[in-house]
């Protein structure tokens, strides 16, 4: 090799050494991926801020004039923690390690997980009145973020995207969910401040996968009944761990949003547990608690919808029903609230379109619990006792708001009643002040009354805010 081509291939080599030295600078910090531009960050609470570099690295992290540093662990994992902030911005975020990562158009205001099955995965571009919704979709201080799907045995250091942080437009909201949409431009629209919603669902998977194993282990009735992915895949290496398997879309879909500051949930889900009767408030409790847990919050609000009314095939009647009255007593468990929609429902589509009023009836228990607004009616009637009068039974509620009433102002529907043989028959029901009386002349001694019993059930008894009364029975 001559003189000048080996100062040729001399000068090529190091200019390739110092494009790998650049590159590995470059990918020695790194931002968990729920960190990024454009993202909503959860006012008035710490705020973690995390990702990966070298082991021994430090990093600094800085945003409206707070900074905090961090040393990266042995695992090359690294966290700070900056303090609160108010609602505003935008403001820009800087990380510096041996290389310098700048986030831009972050805001801060609140922030919720969107999580469940096919109801809270439903796109806005399949929801009702689609087109117009989606065109007006421009709410540049409404942020959204897409988890992709992902089952894994193992929780996961980070969640893949499907997208990252958008400003909410007509052209990336459509694929997103409508219900999350909805719930989060009624906060957006009420509150006038930023407001960020975290998709993370999929359709036709049951509780258990979404479950944490702390869940499982705070539910004394769950200890016996579930193994983990982990626990299922090291007994048998041979079983197929799949989405259904608990904890296995915990491990890939939540735990590497963890421990990013939000507000709270909202999840819709139950319709592949609708067998599981009162069961399923003990699996609510693991998930309810579980994510609590992780996220260290204890007062962390749970905001869930009961499901719709739907002919579920060869299901006997009263199994929907049953799930509902599991959805109820869920309830019990403090700072929850529950969508009631079986007024909205449709009986042939298990995924009825109108995901706006869903997603502002979880809104409204959100500003009326979460955020205070306390002259707010934000459920529909709720059962809270029975008298037997005579010949009928006076029902007492929660939630009458306004005033009882008939959405549609003809006799109330789907009540029935019994007496000590159990047989319910149909019943007649009349508003009395703020109580029900109920009746039939077919039972002199009336027991027992049921009210929306039955999955085809969708009943016009409601509250003058047009909020529906849940299904219940008397005789549980």
């Amino acid at each position: 090799m001559n003189r000048q081509a080996l100062i040729k291939a001399v000068l090529a080599a190091a200019a390739c050494l110092l494009s790998s030295n650049a590159s590995v600078t470059q990918a020695e910090v790194k931002l968990a991926n729920v960190i990024a531009s454009n993202m909503v960050l959860q006012r008035e609470k710490p705020l973690p801020v995390w990702g990966w570099a070298n082991a021994g690295e430090e990093v600094t992290v800085s945003i409206a004039g707070s900074s905090a540093t961090a040393k990266a662990g042995e695992s090359g994992k690294w966290m700070v923690k900056l303090p609160a902030m108010k609602a505003g911005g935008p403001h820009v975020m800087t990380i510096k390690g041996s290389n310098t990562i700048e986030l831009s158009n972050i805001l801060v205001g609140e922030v919720w997980v969107c999580s469940g099955q096919s109801n809270m995965e439903w796109s806005l571009a399949r929801a009702a009145n689609a087109k117009a919704e989606i065109a007006a979709a421009k709410y540049p201080k409404l942020r959204l973020f897409h988890v992709k799907k992902s089952p894994q045995v193992q929780p996961q250091k980070d969640v893949e995207l499907t997208a990252s942080w958008k400003e909410c437009s007509p052209t990336s909201v459509p694929n997103f969910s409508a219900v999350a949409y909805f719930f989060g431009r009624h906060l957006h629209t009420e509150l006038d401040i930023p407001i960020g919603v975290i998709e993370t669902a999929w359709g036709g998977t049951r509780i258990e996968p979404w479950t944490p194993p702390v869940g499982f282990k705070q539910v004394p009735a769950l200890k016996s009944l579930v193994k983990t992915a982990a626990e299922v895949a090291g007994r048998d290496p041979k079983v197929k761990v799949s989405q259904q398997t608990p904890t296995v879309l915990y491990n890939g879909m939540v735990h590497g949003l963890v421990p990013f500051a939000v507000r709270g949930a909202i999840w819709y889900q139950g319709e592949s547990n609708r067998a599981d009767g009162m069961l399923y408030y003990e699996k609510m409790k693991g998930l309810i608690l579980g994510w609590r847990k992780i996220w260290n919050d204890d007062q962390f609000p749970f905001l869930f919808v009961q499901l719709a009314p739907y002919k579920y095939g060869n299901d006997a009647d009263d199994v929907l029903p049953k799930i509902c009255e599991a959805q109820t007593a869920t309830l019990a468990i403090p700072n929850t609230g529950m969508a009631v929609i079986t007024d909205i429902g449709n009986l042939k589509n298990i995924h009825p379109t109108n995901k706006q009023d869903v997603g502002k009836r979880l809104a409204l228990w959100a500003l009326a619990k979460t955020y205070q607004q306390k002259s707010l009616v934000y459920s529909g009637p709720l059962y809270k006792s029975h008298k037997v009068e005579g010949n009928t039974v006076r029902l007492s509620f929660d939630h009458v708001g306004g005033g009882l009433a008939a959405r549609d102002g003809k006799p109330l529907t789907w009540f029935t009643i019994a007496g000590a043989d159990g047989k319910f028959v149909e019943a007649t029901a009349s508003i009395d002040g703020e109580t029900l009386v109920v009746s039939s002349e077919n039972v002199a001694k009336p027991q027992s009354v049921r009210f929306g019993w039955s999955q085809l059930a969708e009943p016009n008894f409601g509250n003058k805010e047009g909020l529906p009364a849940s299904p219940f029975r008397t005789d549980r």
